[in-house]
């Protein structure tokens, strides 16, 4: 295990200790987890968000896309086949229903949000159909998705714009903020979003390597840059916040929602976009680059289970 002293200075945060899978870490990468999830066809896979129940739901570039599978790798259902141009995000709201992110787009598809029955039956639609724009009726690559405890939606519009889009449980546009630059409230690549249960919503900025906190009406409250280059968020219900970083760092950062605290940065890890996170603790990550090794782990197309050693 290696140690990093990490001055955080002004924000008076604590410094992090780098976990690898050594013997010393308090967390295990599972090998050989979930046998029937190596059968599955896996593609980069960007989304990942598990239910009240503890079912995970995979959104990989595959020609069947959802992937429905329990916390021990048994696969459950899959669906979606040429329904998506370029799956991103996925999340799951308190009421089940299933958020999904198409980034890019052609042939009349693409470039929208979709809420879906977990059976898979479509419920509602935001954007236009392959059609890139920045309007009330138009993305450029949307990103993800978090639904508020009142039923508004929040969209990270962020591989072409640079805005968080603001809609009603109903469907309707209430507003829009965000420009591409680095000052509060502006935006290089907003990649992932998540609300605390404080109700505010954490951006994960992605190029400018930050995460930047708003109420949610829009009003910029703070910035956290200690979580290097954020590709994926993750809160627990008790306020553990996990954010992974592809970019830059590669690595897992386990904290503090309220504070922003860190408590543990895991560098042996694959590069991942996707998070989620059970009732137990047991963390999986889904990866969106196969091919390449980092630490010595070789990485492909799925998704991995991490868990915290028995002590």
């Amino acid at each position: 295990m290696k140690a990093v002293a990490a001055l955080i200075g002004f924000l008076g945060l604590m410094s992090a200790t780098v976990d690898s899978f050594a013997a010393a870490s308090p967390f295990a990468l599972v090998e050989n987890w979930g046998p029937h999830l190596h059968g599955i066809e896996w593609g980069q896979t960007a989304g990942l968000t598990i239910d009240a129940d503890g079912r995970l739901f995979a959104f990989t570039r595959r020609p069947t896309p959802v992937v429905e599978f329990d916390t021990s790798g048994r696969v459950l259902k899959t669906w979606g086949e040429g329904l998506f141009i370029f799956p991103h995000g996925i999340r799951v709201d308190r009421n089940g229903f299933l958020w999904l992110t198409d980034a890019r787009g052609r042939d009349g598809k693409g470039h929208q949000v979709f809420k879906y029955s977990r059976e898979g039956k479509l419920l509602m639609t935001l954007g236009t159909a392959g059609v890139a724009g920045e309007a009330p009726d138009l993305f450029n690559g949307p990103t993800d998705v978090a639904v508020a405890a009142n039923g508004d939606v929040f969209v990270a519009d962020g591989h072409g714009n640079n805005r968080i889009v603001k809609f009603s449980q109903d469907g309707r546009f209430l507003k829009a903020w965000g420009k591409k630059g680095a000052a509060p409230g502006e935006f290089d690549l907003p990649h992932t979003l998540f609300i605390d249960s404080r109700g505010r919503l954490l951006v994960g900025d992605r190029s400018n390597k930050r995460i930047q906190l708003f109420d949610q009406n829009g009003s910029f409250l703070e910035q956290w840059t200690q979580f290097g280059s954020p590709s994926g968020i993750f809160i627990s219900r008790d306020d553990v916040l996990y954010v992974v970083d592809y970019n830059d760092r590669k690595r897992l950062f386990i904290g503090n929602a309220k504070d922003g605290s860190v408590t543990h940065e895991i560098d042996d890890l694959t590069l991942a976009e996707g998070i989620a996170v059970d009732s137990t603790g047991a963390i999986f990550v889904s990866e969106t680059v196969a091919g390449k090794t980092t630490n010595g782990l070789v990485t492909g197309h799925m998704v991995r289970k991490i868990v915290r050693r028995e002590p």
